[in-house]
């Protein structure tokens, strides 16, 4: 039989899935450019930590500060803090930095906080004893830094802004709504209050009604994107002082680094990820498998895109793989919180009309994660992957034409 390999469980003991298929159907897989990148050694993550883009050392910066605070993604990023963090506190020591004037702040955006158990995993076990590592709450205790030009009131988190050293470290991958992400993105949503948040998000709308036909984001879309130009704006508010992005494989693993001054050394890693992760277009199938690994506990939000635009004129289905063990990631803007309410800008993925079915597969059901989606037939939840091919084969017979994007969530 066909066998589809697939990455799962990012945060979970990283493993290979491995899924069966009818021996009769054509199946190809569709990998970014960068999938098997090898990752970065220890001392080629150093390198890039301690010779920053556009700026002096982080020990150079250090000399003479108060407070630093190093900002991180939440566990809806797959970067590989731990592995960075202890040559951003070497150079720390050589300027004289105590472990008492260091902190650590998870850029949760509009997301849940997280446990202890989840930030050790992002940070390590050391650093967690050693240092204490908060969420950012955008509910509460934000300070006014100023206006962008786009009419977004930049709130941010109060204790961020009473240090004056701020370091954050993120992932640079495709993104349907700056077009990567990464950069900026650490403050606004990162650190923002709610209401800016919000605004962010509606930008968006506020342009297609200036220009319907225009496309001014989706996975890749960066150029002349308002919200990429809104979010570098938020940067120049705060003060980011050194913001350090990472590339990752098809695995997680990070292959490249780009750490310094936010503007350039943005640039630099989206100028490399820009090809890495560029994907051949597919050939219109009639059936799409996108896998979701880095994103798994966004898959709805995140993980349709690449589906939806890779079936053919003529229809198909979709299966749709998110096997996160902690679920749909709580959303205060755009989650479900009751059978008839949800977060003011509440996403439910609507199915397009040349799309037959879309099959929702995980082996960690939740019911509750199942208000991202429109209410609809069309839309089928199951976690067994004996279930869904016989429902494939149900509806396409022994031959089908099929895609598979191994990460989807990441791939443009």
């Amino acid at each position: 039989m066909n066998i589809i390999r697939l990455p799962q469980l990012a945060w979970y003991g990283t493993k290979e899935l491995r899924l069966p298929m009818p021996e009769g159907w054509r199946v190809e897989v569709y990998n970014m450019a960068g999938y098997n990148r090898p990752t970065m050694k220890p001392d080629e993550i150093k390198a890039a930590v301690t010779k920053l883009i556009g700026s002096p050392p982080i020990k150079e910066l250090a000399r003479g500060k108060s407070e630093v605070v190093i900002l991180f993604d939440d566990m809806t990023r797959v970067t590989r803090t731990a592995e960075i963090v202890p040559f951003i506190l070497e150079e720390l020591a050589e300027a004289g930095i105590p472990d008492s004037r260091i902190q650590f702040i998870c850029a949760t955006g509009a997301h849940m906080a997280w446990d202890r158990l989840s930030l050790a995993k992002k940070l390590g076990e050391s650093i967690v004893a050693r240092f204490p590592v908060y969420n950012h709450n955008p509910f509460h205790n934000c300070t006014y830094v100023g206006t962008t030009s786009y009419g977004t009131k930049m709130y941010v988190n109060a204790e961020v802004m009473k240090c004056d050293l701020k370091i954050a470290i993120g992932l640079v991958v495709p993104h349907p709504e700056t077009g990567f992400g990464g950069g900026g993105k650490i403050i606004l949503p990162g650190v923002s209050s709610v209401e800016a948040i919000e605004h962010f998000h509606r930008v968006k709308a506020e342009f297609k009604k200036k220009d319907p036909g225009k496309q001014i984001s989706g996975m890749g879309v960066f150029d002349d994107n308002p919200l990429r130009l809104n979010v570098e704006e938020s940067v120049a508010l705060v003060g980011l002082d050194v913001k350090i992005d990472c590339l990752i494989n098809m695995w997680g693993e990070t292959v490249a680094i780009f750490a310094g001054a936010p503007n350039p050394a943005y640039e630099a890693a989206i100028g490399e990820a820009k090809a890495h992760y560029l994907t051949p277009k597919a050939k219109g199938e009639s059936i799409v498998i996108v896998n979701t690994f880095t994103k798994a506990n966004e898959a709805i939000m995140l993980g349709l895109d690449a589906a939806f635009g890779a079936i053919g004129a003529e229809g198909g289905d979709v299966v749709l793989i998110a096997n996160a063990p902690d679920g749909q990631v709580v959303h205060y803007l755009m989650g479900p919180f009751g059978r008839t309410i949800g977060g003011k800008l509440q996403l439910r993925a609507r199915i397009p009309r040349r799309v037959n079915h879309v099959i929702f597969y995980t082996e960690y059901p939740e019911a509750a994660g199942r208000g991202y989606f429109e209410e609809s037939d069309k839309v089928l939840f199951m976690d067994s992957w004996d279930d869904v091919v016989q429902a494939l084969h149900g509806f396409h017979g022994a031959s089908a034409e099929v895609a598979v994007f191994p990460n989807a969530e990441i791939q443009y």
